[in-house]
């Protein structure tokens, strides 16, 4: 099945999130070896991207939501640890505290 977005075919899963965004995701994630006047200027873009577009931010948290529900649900599974009681705890002198009574024996 062809994934069409904003009326193209991506030829990668970068060109994919590239066009879901409309934005590159070099600009969010930045480069290996970007230097510090690189790095200022990238975040100095995004900030203007994300001002003149507010609602970006909350449709790539949706996108990426999806994207987690369609191919790793087990992600979203959320489910209760079990409880461990602790045994009597050993004191520094060798004496036990038992736990709940704020006594050692």
């Amino acid at each position: 099945m062809k994934h069409i977005v904003a009326g193209r075919v991506p030829a990668d899963t970068t060109e994919f999130i590239e066009l879901a965004l409309g934005t590159p995701p070099e600009l969010w994630l930045g480069t290996e070896g970007e230097s510090p006047l690189e790095r200022a200027a990238r975040l100095d873009a995004a900030r203007d991207i994300l001002a003149t577009h507010p609602e970006l931010a909350d449709d790539t948290l949706r996108l990426a939501a999806r994207a987690i529900e369609d191919h790793a649900p087990d992600l979203f599974t959320v489910i209760a640890l079990p409880t461990r009681k602790h045994p009597a705890r050993r004191l520094f002198d060798g004496r036990t505290h038992q736990a709940g009574t704020g006594a050692a024996a």
